[in-house]
């Protein structure tokens, strides 16, 4: 009676539908046993759990109180750093607050001061724990982004360091580096250490604020752009030497070589306007498990994986002590689309060679059989959505991004099956549930559960209450059938078997959702990384400015794609040296760069208004033409004041003319 309890206690959250575990207590006609599947935590705000350290000793302002200023106002320096006044102090823990109604709070170096000595800040983040990054790093820098600068990388606690990427206005100088793009990379290149000059160009304080480290990009290489063909992903992970170390670090650490200069050279006249400020740093990831467990919690100040499949360690990097019969091994993304657990096993114990079974019925005969099955293959939902959950469970057939987890019901698709089943062909077996009924049952076999159920429905009723499996036929093509009780996340009640694509897909998805579960954005949506996938609002309008846009779609995070001169998140504004006007041009004039000439004056950056005798775009041509001897000598004072000495005269007579 106590092994039942226990037993049901143990069942209760698999029940309450729990994503991707470790293994699975499941009966056949061998007896009870564990059922073990290759497994890793959900990806994760890493800042979050992160150790700071800034160096040099002094670099951050404030002691001494100094003053600063801005590249907006090079000459008005009213602010102030001061470590001893909270309200002006500029610690490196504001780099991972949270910032309230807007009001941006960084970290913050002291000036240039004492140039030309290099200003150098080297900002070093730890987490005393392996961690796979799974998206972008995107460091966030206040008053203009660094021209020169690199990010390096540490797999043993800050030890040994190794670069990761370089940043400079110009790579060849600051480097010695062509510069070059992460979307240009190859699949034989996909974890090249390059520079890049998209993140240190100034394009005014204003704007641009972000450097990338971009993992999406390096992902895409074998994923895709959208990142749906994450089955490469895993496999390259698994057979690409050094690939998925390159995504794995201990420690982060940005190296700050020059800062924002907001022209081309130094102004020595004004040093108070050069410094460096962070206002935030993100960094998403999942502990490094070894696929040896899908929690990862916060204990005793790091981070721990929760280890399964009898192993042990931080990392679940070794087995348990009664369980080396052989060697330790890390779990593995292959075979797809649940990979192989590699558990480690105890003296006569068949843990760790334990292969997937399900209990097979034919339709001849109702005797039980046991066999030994390979998990169909599954189709990927790469939906990112970062979370701040610090355990959470994620299987490797889902997204290595942070992604909504793809259950055991859609890796072995199973539907109801229809009143007649011999119009699907003939490998259409009845079979029991498949795998994602994880409470032990009777000898008989499994109770049949309906996909829909996991969402709270009731399983629609039916003359037949088995399930079937669906296989490819080599015979005729079957029609489509339709079915009910879908997994389509609540977004359709309808979905359909083909029978020559062996898939089962939603059908008429709703609430802007497409997909073969309903699972992604219609084009011109983007997902709303604040609702779960089953929200009737998980997709939102990108709303794109149809002037500056280059079409209605956005990306993931609801940025358009903007024409040249565009910028914003809906390309509704114009980038420095660009007016609006029914779309983004460029500047005729401005009070910087393109000045008017010979006493014009700049309209609203569109046209120079140009004093009498001179005209062309910038007013720098003299409309004298007759007088040779005159335009060569440029305008005379006197000439101009006779002009319009002249034109008043002429307006005088002109009104007495119509007197």
């Amino acid at each position: 009676m106590l092994y039942l309890v226990a037993l049901l206690l143990h069942c209760l959250p698999l029940a309450m539908g729990q994503y991707d575990i470790c293994k699975s207590w499941v009966t056949t006609d061998d007896g009870p046993s564990w059922e073990f599947y290759a497994c890793q935590p959900k990806a994760m705000r890493m800042k979050d759990y992160v150790t700071v350290r800034v160096d040099p000793a002094g670099i951050t302002c404030g002691d001494p109180p100094e003053r600063f200023c801005t590249h907006e106002n090079p000459y008005l320096c009213s602010d102030e750093c001061d470590a001893s006044n909270p309200d002006l102090a500029h610690p490196p823990k504001l780099m991972f607050d949270s910032e309230d109604e807007g009001l941006a709070t960084y970290w913050q170096s002291v000036t240039w001061r004492r140039y030309p000595e290099p200003l150098l800040a080297n900002i070093t983040l730890s987490w005393n724990k392996s961690i796979e990054l799974t998206d972008d790093i995107v460091i966030t820098f206040e008053y203009g982004r660094p021209t020169i600068m690199m990010l390096e990388k540490s797999l043993d606690n800050g030890r040994t360091w190794h670069p990761y990427q370089y940043y400079a206005d110009d790579c060849m100088e600051a480097f010695s580096m062509p510069a070059r793009r992460v979307r240009d990379l190859s699949t034989t290149s996909a974890n090249r250490v390059l520079c890049t000059e998209e993140y240190s160009r100034w394009a005014g304080s204003k704007k641009e604020k972000t450097v990338r480290f971009e993992v999406r990009d390096r992902f895409a290489i074998f994923a895709g752009p959208d990142l749906k063909n994450m089955d490469n992903l895993y496999t390259r992970l698994e057979s690409a030497k050094g690939l998925k170390d390159f995504f794995t670090v201990t420690d982060l650490r940005m190296r700050l070589l020059r800062p924002a200069l907001g022209g081309t050279y130094v102004q020595r006249e004004n040093l108070y306007k050069y410094f460096y400020a962070v206002s935030n740093i993100e960094v998403t990831g999942r502990c490094k498990c070894n696929l040896h467990a899908n929690l990862c919690t916060f204990k005793e100040g790091s981070l721990q994986c929760e280890c399964e499949h009898n192993t042990t360690g931080q990392d679940c990097g070794k087995c348990k002590k009664n369980f080396r019969s052989r060697s330790w091994r890390a779990g593995s993304y292959l075979p797809l689309p649940n990979g192989s657990p590699n558990a480690c096993a105890a003296a006569g114990s068949a843990f760790g060679t334990y292969e997937r079974r399900q209990r097979v019925v034919t339709a001849k005969s109702t005797t039980a059989k046991t066999t030994t099955t390979t998990p169909a293959t599954t189709t990927s939902t790469p939906l990112a959505a970062t979370t701040t959950q610090p355990a959470s469970s994620i299987r490797p057939a889902s997204e290595f991004t942070a992604s909504v987890p793809v259950r055991a019901t859609q890796k072995k698709t199973a539907v109801q099956s229809p009143p007649n089943t011999a119009a699907l062909g003939p490998k259409l077996k009845p079979l029991d549930p498949p795998e994602n009924i994880r409470a032990p049952k009777s000898k008989a076999g499994r109770t049949a559960h309906s996909a829909g159920k996991r969402h709270g429905k009731k399983p629609a009723s039916s003359k037949s209450s088995k399930l079937i499996r669906l296989e490819p036929d080599s015979g005729p093509v079957a029609p489509i059938e339709t079915y009910k009780d879908c997994e389509c996340y609540g977004h359709s009640n309808r979905c359909s078997y083909i029978d020559f694509l062996n898939v089962v897909t939603c059908v008429s998805c709703k609430h802007n959702t497409r997909g073969q579960h309903c699972q992604h954005c219609r084009l011109g949506f983007y997902r709303n990384s604040s609702a779960e996938l089953d929200d009737e609002n998980v997709c939102i309008e990108c709303n794109c400015n149809q002037i500056g846009s280059m079409h209605d779609r956005c990306n993931e995070t609801g940025y358009c794609e903007c024409k040249e001169g565009a910028t914003g998140p809906k390309c509704d504004d114009c980038l420095p040296n660009y007016y609006w006007r029914q779309g983004c041009f460029p500047n005729v004039c401005d009070d910087e760069l393109l000045l008017c000439q010979n006493g014009g004056t700049c309209y609203q950056n569109q046209r120079c208004i140009c004093p009498v005798g001179f005209k062309g775009v910038l007013c720098q041509q003299s409309r004298c033409e007759a007088d040779k001897k005159d335009c060569n000598g440029g305008p005379s004072v006197h000439g101009s004041l006779g002009t319009i000495l002249l034109g008043v005269l002429a307006l005088q007579l002109r009104g007495w003319v119509d007197l």
